[in-house]
């Protein structure tokens, strides 16, 4: 696992990949099927993962924490990146800072919190968990005003946040005032587009963001990466077309349960068998999965097609 600091150059080397997490039947962990997801996005040129709402952290137990991270890290590619998350809740996220910080993971994520919260508390807690991990952490904001861009901007100047990751949904992803403020006061190189491929592509061209997050490209990795070098070298109507085989799948994931959607479809694509989902979630029904199943099949095969191309 790779654990020098998180530069710039860290987020824009590879796609992040947001995979689920595999766990047997019992709910225990599976570290079988996680290391073969990892494997499968190794080869297709994935070096950073992201454990977070995907990966059901929001209700991972303190108690199996330890285990969980440590199988992630042993599984991981000597340079492939590994990004434990934390939280939401203040008790939890403490908690869970005291175990990363034994550790050599070189930040960890902190779930967005939804009730209760103020702009000062939130602060502060960003804070204490940073002083607590030892490092700067990654912010996840998933709803608009979450923190406001001065909160952020001193925060990053502090030293507190290693990096943003922006995934605030909007009809039109190129129309977005919240993130515009943002950058007026923080660096574009400190924040991720975090809701994968569909709005990468607006995310880069509109507001000069240079890295994205993505679950599909735990079905799809060559794909993925192929379009962030696309994005990186300005051929946005090459990326236009690359993106056009991941949307098939991240209909699935908007009509349905983007997380659900990607645990079980990376199941019914062959990667590996995600087995059940942690509560308080749960996994496809016979008719979604019955609608997935092609879609994520006619995805990896796709990629596929991009190795020998």
């Amino acid at each position: 696992m790779k654990t020098s600091p998180v530069t710039a150059v860290d987020l824009q080397r590879s796609v992040i990949a947001v995979p689920p997490l595999a766990r047997h039947a019992d709910l225990s962990l599976n570290p079988q099927a996680n290391q073969a997801l990892l494997r499968h996005l190794e080869s297709g040129g994935v070096r950073s993962v992201m454990y977070g709402g995907n990966a059901n952290f929001y209700n991972i137990a303190v108690s199996e924490y330890a285990s969980v991270i440590d199988a992630l890290a042993d599984s991981a590619g000597a340079d492939t990146w590994v990004l434990p998350s934390a939280g939401p809740d203040y008790g939890k996220f403490i908690d869970q800072a005291r175990i990363l910080r034994a550790r050599a993971f070189p930040t960890a994520m902190l779930l967005p919190m939804s009730f209760p919260y103020t702009d000062a508390g939130l602060a502060e807690g960003v804070r204490r968990f940073s002083d607590a991990l030892g490092r700067p952490a990654v912010v996840y904001i998933k709803s608009a005003n979450y923190m406001a861009p001065a909160t952020l901007a001193r925060l990053i100047e502090e030293g507190r946040i290693a990096a943003v990751k922006y995934a605030v949904v909007r009809e039109d992803p190129a129309q977005d005032a919240y993130l515009a403020s943002l950058l007026a006061e923080v660096d574009a190189r400190y924040v991720v587009s975090g809701i994968g491929e569909r709005p990468a592509i607006a995310h880069f061209r509109q507001f000069g963001l240079k890295s994205f997050t993505s679950g599909s490209v735990c079905v799809a990795p060559r794909g993925s990466m192929q379009l962030l070098r696309s994005l990186h070298a300005g051929r946005f109507d090459e990326a236009e077309r690359l993106r056009e085989a991941y949307l098939p799948l991240e209909d699935c994931r908007d009509g349905i349960s983007p997380i659900r959607v990607l645990h079980d479809a990376v199941t019914l694509a062959g990667v590996a068998d995600m087995g059940p989902m942690l509560p308080l979630l749960s996994g496809l029904d016979a008719a979604e999965r019955e609608r997935v199943a092609p879609v994520a099949r006619a995805l990896l095969a796709q990629d596929g097609k991009a190795v020998a191309a």
